[in-house]
Formats: C-alpha cells, sequence, structure tokens
C-alpha cells in the first residue's frame, strides 16, 4: 500500500503536506521525480549533428542528464525533510506523464499539484501533463492546489444551447 507524491518543482511543498494529512500509518509514501529527457536528448543531438560521435566527454546532453540528475536528488532530499519522516526516494528519466502513471500502477493514492493557470478555476489551471496524468492514472489521484484555491462564488454558467449544440 503506498502514496505517490510526484515531486515538481514549485509545487512540491503542497503535495508532501497533502500526503501527511491523507496517509495512514501502514502506507508508504513514495516521492517520486521524473528526469525529462527532452532537453539531454535535444542537446546530445545537436552535438553529434555539429561535431560527430567520437567525443562523449564533451557530449553537453550528458553534462545536463548529470546536473538534472543531481539537481532533482537534491529536490526528493529536501521533500523528504519537509516530510518529516521516511520515505521511499524514486528517481526515474522519461517523458514525464507517462512515467508518473506507470508509477502509479499498484498504488493507493497519487498525489499531484496543479501547475497550470493557477488564477482561476477550471480545466485551464491543469497544464498538459497534469491534465494526461490525471485522465490516465491507474489510482484514484488528489488534485492539490499548491497556493490557496483562487475565490468564487458560484460554478461558472454552463455553456448556451444554441444551434449546433449537442445537449
Amino acid at each position: 500500500m503506498s502514496v505517490i507524491v510526484w515531486i515538481t518543482e514549485g509545487t512540491w511543498p503542497a503535495c508532501v503536506d497533502a500526503a501527511v494529512t491523507r496517509a495512514t500509518p501502514d502506507e508508504e509514501i513514495v516521492l517520486l521525480y521524473v528526469c525529462d529527457d527532452t532537453v539531454p536528448e535535444t542537446a546530445h543531438g545537436a552535438f553529434a549533428g555539429l561535431l560527430g560521435r567520437g567525443h562523449p566527454e564533451r557530449d553537453p546532453g550528458h553534462r545536463i542528464e548529470v546536473l538534472s540528475e543531481a539537481a532533482a536528488q537534491e529536490l526528493l532530499d529536501t521533500a523528504e525533510r519537509h516530510l518529516g519522516g521516511p520515505a521511499r526516494q524514486v528517481l526515474v528519466r522519461g517523458r514525464t506523464e507517462r512515467r508518473v502513471v506507470e508509477a502509479a500502477t499498484g498504488a493507493d493514492l497519487l498525489v499531484c499539484a496543479r501547475d497550470g493557470d493557477r488564477s482561476r478555476l477550471g480545466p485551464h489551471s491543469l497544464g498538459p501533463m497534469t491534465r494526461f496524468v490525471v485522465d490516465h492514472a491507474p489510482c484514484p489521484v488528489l488534485l492539490v492546489w499548491p497556493e490557496e484555491a483562487p475565490p468564487t462564488e458560484l460554478p461558472p454558467p454552463p455553456p448556451p444551447h444554441g444551434p449546433g449544440r449537442h445537449h
């Protein structure tokens, strides 16, 4: 039994706090960080295209991977200290949204934060990766606001039902 906490820059404290209040004593808390491969792969491709493949020690893609993993590990360590108790840290590489969904397989709960337009309620408060995760997660998802939710008195009105609109 586990609670997966998706750790991202800027929103992780709210996710960790939510996990602390939701996890039961018998549930393992897993702090998950995904190093996205897009930037290192792009840098590697540019380097190989311009200078050839004979100098792996100078490949900027490799250096970016090393630096991003070090920064990710530091963030995971900070999140675990914030948690105030033991957690299993998981650091993986790949397409972020797919790796999060993969990691959530078999979990009791996935905790993630809104990462889009946080100035108002609604679907735009989710970025594309978070939307994918929410839509495809194989377990319950707790979606938290990284700060106070925007104020609102009532939900927005339903869309108009005019010609060409389906009910």
